[in-house]
């Protein structure tokens, strides 16, 4: 009677250290993916605070070019205020597509693409979109190995006990040109 006693015990004991590890490892990868995404929020805010500087920089030479320095300016407003992944990466895609359009318009502008703070702004503006890229990457491959294991079985079911949920890839729009980073080499 003890024998079987105590392989029961041992059963449930090997069945709480399971318990106790997949959880333990749901939570380390529900970290890793918030530790990615604050990664993303900080090149984002980077990226945020250049914009100021590009678009006064090139407002002396651009006088003709309100209509792009309002959609730079609303695009930038409307990212720092979007909240949720999906939301965030819409307002991220119009804000490439809006910065690309400034620097389409500024080849025009001979002065202003041999301006020193100018070309400063744009290298700053190129490794900020480098990096963006790269905690992108980074988010995303923490959010795969999250998914995964939310959805794989036999984890799937303490997932499902302690109500871990599956995260949002930050990716840019199916069929976008807004996929490659803002070109700003003249």
């Amino acid at each position: 009677m003890t024998t079987i006693l105590f392989i029961i015990l041992g059963i449930i004991a090997v069945i709480a250290g399971w318990i106790a590890m997949t959880y333990n490892g749901f939570i380390t990868l529900k970290n890793r993916t918030e530790e990615a995404w604050a990664d993303i929020d900080v090149q984002l805010k980077r990226r945020y605070d250049l914009i100021p500087n590009l678009v006064n920089t090139v407002k002396g030479y651009m006088t003709h070019e309100a209509s792009t320095f309002e959609k730079i300016t609303e695009a930038r407003s409307n990212a720092m205020n979007a909240q949720g992944v999906e939301a965030k990466a819409q307002s991220e895609n119009m804000l490439s597509g809006a910065l690309k359009s400034l620097f389409a318009v500024a080849e025009s502008y001979p002065d202003l693409k041999a301006n020193q703070n100018f070309l400063e702004l744009q290298k700053e503006l190129s490794d900020t979109e480098n990096k963006i890229q790269s905690a992108r990457r980074f988010y995303n491959g923490n959010v795969r190995d999250l998914n995964t294991k939310i959805e794989s079985f036999p984890s799937n079911v303490i997932a499902n006990m302690f109500k871990f949920v599956k995260r949002e890839f930050f990716e840019l729009e199916e069929g976008s040109e807004e996929k490659e980073p803002v070109e700003v080499k003249f």
